[in-house]
């Protein structure tokens, strides 16, 4: 089989692992970098030790005269002092709540102590969608730098990613979440899904990937499709395993297996949104391709998924209802990543995001461009009446997850960031703003990108809310996020001056702290931009020549 260099991702990855897979050679897990491997481009480099950008953890640790947003629903209240010990929060003073310890703030010789008066204090944020990078940017000229993506999750308050995938290999990925947990790197927490392949012999094949992957350290699968048996027989496995399990229903399979098949086999969460408007379908079994359809070709792959959801039951049906009650029944999550989309409604405010100039790594930009090659550049002749579409879509799903919500349902954050104009940190950032669009209430979002994303984790024993006991994963921002979430992009805010008529920006978050490592949020940054600016120095060399 020949493979063009369109590497990667949903259906080009499908395919990917469908003829790797059998290779005897290849490592459980290795399927997809592999095959990118062979092609003669330079495997990924490692992050490299964290440097003055870090500090700690400390002996004692405190954070003075915050407002804290919990994490939990609850309104700010403020000011309060947390205190770190180590990696743990060992007390909270202040704040007028029962139960919130008093007493003078005398903290000793032995104590760092942040200042912050007048600022927010928020938990660690969990980017539940997330990818270290991704071999489809090898097309447009080099593999995802780790240390790139590393530092702009923290600099936009993200402490815990959930890999979906591991898609520049297992080994590789797994590598970076025990450095991470050991401090080594300047990195969030990571938990790590491998990507199952869509083709295997059988279903004891699928059982014994999947106890393959386990045993080289992944926390969970992450599923796009293969035949109803094999998903079932590796999520049972995987359960067994106490594996967590997340699914991305591609439409080449979502006929055998749509949300509520999956979840009815156990699947922890939905990625994105399809294969849920196919559980409500009403007069149609089948979504409503044109004749001339091809899902290889993206275009047609993306300009008929926006017109999808208007096919399902309608908002408040029975059907509707029905499903809302089964998932919410079955202790489902649902991961929407509306902001992966959302150049699909809008190709022009995505195309010109204001960081892209400083803090988007110009192979990234270049595997953003239309081109059939690449997967999620599919802009090849996108019209107003597909922007329309997808706008109509958005409202819908946006209702049903928000309806979802108000049942009771867990919805968490995740970015999917790295493909169709959306970078790290900043579309993590934009998904809290879609998610209030969709009628969250601010504090509903922040519950979900914390305590939720924790539930969906298994970890909220330790992290998703600001309490006692609990890990030491915060955010300092000098303003109100709550107030406003633009506050919290890498850019920050533009305001107007009121005294000199000018337009300043504010600077939003200022540190982020993870297992009680404190980290700049600025001096994190500068390294991002100085990444940036020294790769297109040497591409610009080597075209120029010495």
């Amino acid at each position: 089989m020949t493979l063009r260099p369109s590497f990667l991702l949903h259906a080009g990855l499908g395919a990917l692992l469908a003829c790797t897979v059998q290779a005897a050679d290849v490592t459980p897990g290795e399927e997809a970098i592999s095959t990118v491997l062979a092609r003669g481009i330079a495997p990924p480099r490692m992050a490299p030790p964290r440097g003055d950008e870090a500090e700690g953890p400390f002996q004692r640790l405190v954070i003075a005269n915050a407002n804290l947003v919990d994490g939990t629903g609850a309104p700010p209240r403020g000011p309060v002092s947390i205190v770190i010990e180590n990696d743990r929060i060992v007390d909270i003073r202040g704040g007028g709540t029962a139960g919130i310890h008093g007493g003078d703030n005398s903290w000793g010789s032995n104590t760092r102590v942040i200042d912050a008066s007048g600022q927010y204090v928020l938990p660690g944020l969990i980017d539940a969608h997330a990818h270290l990078g991704t071999p489809s940017h090898a097309a447009a000229g080099a593999l995802t730098d780790p240390e790139y993506v590393l530092k702009l999750w923290l600099a936009h308050g993200v402490t815990t990613v959930r890999d979906v995938g591991a898609m520049m290999g297992l080994g590789w990925t797994v590598q970076h979440k025990q450095r991470s947990a050991k401090g080594e790197i300047s990195a969030p927490r990571m938990v790590v899904h491998s990507m199952f392949p869509e083709s295997m012999a059988s279903p004891e094949a699928a059982r014994k990937w999947v106890r393959a992957v386990n045993k080289r350290g992944a926390d969970g699968v992450k599923f796009l499709g293969a035949s109803p048996a094999l998903i079932e027989a590796a999520m049972d496995e995987a359960q067994k395993l106490d594996m967590k399990t997340a699914y991305h229903h591609a439409q080449l399979s979502v006929t055998g297996t749509n949300v509520l098949d999956s979840a009815r086999m156990g699947l922890d969460s939905m990625e994105h949104w399809y294969g849920l408007p196919e559980a409500m379908f009403e007069d149609r079994v089948i979504q409503d391709y044109p004749y001339d359809y091809n899902y290889s070709n993206e275009q047609d792959r993306f300009g008929e998924a926006g017109r999808l959801w208007l096919q399902a039951a309608a908002p408040g049906s029975e059907r509707w209802q029905a499903t809302i009650d089964e998932l919410i029944a079955l202790d489902f999550t649902l991961d929407p990543t509306f902001t992966i989309y959302e150049a699909a409604r809008d190709v022009m405010r995505a195309r010109n995001a204001p960081w892209h100039a400083d803090y988007t790594m110009p192979y990234i930009l270049r595997a953003f461009e239309p081109s059939p090659e690449v997967h999620g550049s599919f802009f090849f002749d996108w019209t107003t009446a597909d922007e329309v579409a997808w706008k109509r879509n958005y409202q819908r799903w946006m209702q049903f997850v928000n309806d979802y919500k108000n049942a009771g349902g867990r919805v968490t954050a995740g970015s999917d960031a790295g493909f169709i104009y959306k970078i790290y940190g900043f579309a993590y950032v934009r998904e809290l703003e879609l998610l209030q669009e969709a009628g969250f209430h601010p504090l509903e979002v922040l519950k979900s990108a914390t305590l939720n994303g924790a539930e969906l984790l298994g970890m909220a024993e330790d992290i998703g809310s600001v309490e006692i006991g609990k890990k030491a994963d915060l955010v300092i921002v000098n303003e109100n996020p709550v107030a406003n979430f633009k506050v919290l992009y890498g850019t920050g805010h533009l305001k107007l001056n009121d005294d000199t008529h000018t337009l300043e920006r504010t600077e939003g978050i200022r540190y982020v702290i993870r297992d009680g490592i404190v980290f700049d949020k600025n001096k994190l940054l500068e390294d991002v931009r100085e990444l940036v600016a020294a790769q297109k120095a040497a591409e610009k060399a080597a075209k120029t020549g010495p």
